[in-house]
């Protein structure tokens, strides 16, 4: 990720806020380098508390996706705030607990200019999985992760969201639609 943001223009002190939409390590791996020290040194991060309390049960399920050196320092020196719930993190950053995948993940909305983007995160995590009822052998609730979906998707189908998609390499961000044969298609696609 520095290379990345690097390679846009930014440089890590730059950074002000990463929200965590959970805690596995595929999605905050890049919190800490080294022995626990923030990547982003200036940044204040976030996540729900209940998605942290939850990384340390180490349940044999999901317990290899959690690896404590990525927040728990962020924690202890108080640079990492757990929320509870949804909330509007910033102006125009809303923050939503969508669970499915696990108890607490969150999606992440950011309306600017009349436009609104979502960071589906492991809602959805490929375009491929855009069908309510695909739903990942990963995701812990299955059931509610399908009625989190169809939810999630229709609204951003009726209100002509941009959506990120944060596992696919083919289809990076993409607007949805629903058809009338009642599937959700990726169009205006972007990698």
């Amino acid at each position: 990720m520095p290379a990345a943001l690097q390679a846009a223009g930014f440089r890590a002190e730059q950074i002000d806020l990463v929200i965590n939409t959970h805690l596995h390590w595929d999605h905050c791996g890049g919190n800490t380098v080294g022995d626990g020290e923030p990547a982003f040194p200036n940044a204040s991060y976030v996540t729900q508390r209940a998605e942290w309390e939850y990384a340390h049960t180490r349940h044999p399920r999901d317990s290899m996706s959690y690896r404590d050196i990525n927040y728990d320092p962020l924690v202890r020196s108080g640079q990492m705030r757990l929320l509870h719930g949804d909330l509007e993190i910033a102006p125009g950053i809303h923050l939503e607990v969508t669970p499915g995948h696990n108890r607490d993940m969150m999606i992440v909305r950011v309306t600017s200019a009349g436009e609104t983007f979502c960071l589906l995160a492991d809602l959805v995590p490929t375009a491929v999985n855009l069908q309510p009822t695909w739903v990942a052998a990963f995701d812990l609730f299955p059931v509610t992760a399908i009625d989190q979906k169809a939810r999630v998707l229709r609204q951003a189908a009726d209100q002509n969201w941009w959506c990120g998609f944060a596992h696919d390499n083919a289809i990076g961000f993409a607007k949805i639609r629903y058809d009338a044969g009642g599937r959700y298609t990726a169009h205006e696609t972007l990698i």
